[in-house]
């Protein structure tokens, strides 16, 4: 973009030092214009340049915090989840243990009534 508009520039300045001395001075000026121009292109350019790593730079600090965000999240559920598995395994023992008491109090109370009626009659 730069160079084209240099050449258009150049052209130009060209073509108003044919037409005779005062147009010189008219060339003069179309080629400090352009120069001008090529100075603010290169200007933008650059600006363009810094933006675009600024941007980046930003979109890669937001990344990096929401991953270690999620890795956070993750830590969590999983002391959660490990934390419910202990309750889980405490309360299926105590269900066991309560569910032997039955069947031994089951048992002794069977165990006695047949050795009631096993015994003899008075």
């Amino acid at each position: 973009m730069r160079t084209i508009a240099l050449l258009s520039a150049l052209a130009a300045a060209l073509t108003l030092a044919a037409c005779g001395p005062s147009s010189q001075q008219t060339a003069d000026k179309a080629k400090a214009e352009a120069a001008k121009a090529a100075e603010a292109t290169k200007e933008a350019a650059k600006a363009t340049v810094d933006a675009a790593k600024d941007a980046t730079k930003a979109a890669a600090e937001a990344t990096k915090e929401a991953a270690g965000a999620a890795a956070g999240a993750a830590k969590d559920a999983a002391a959660g989840a490990a934390a419910a598995t202990g309750a889980a395994v405490q309360a299926t023992g105590d269900a066991a243990k309560a569910a032997g008491d039955a069947t031994k109090a089951a048992a002794d109370k069977a165990a006695a009534a047949a050795k009631e009626a096993a015994a003899p009659k008075k």
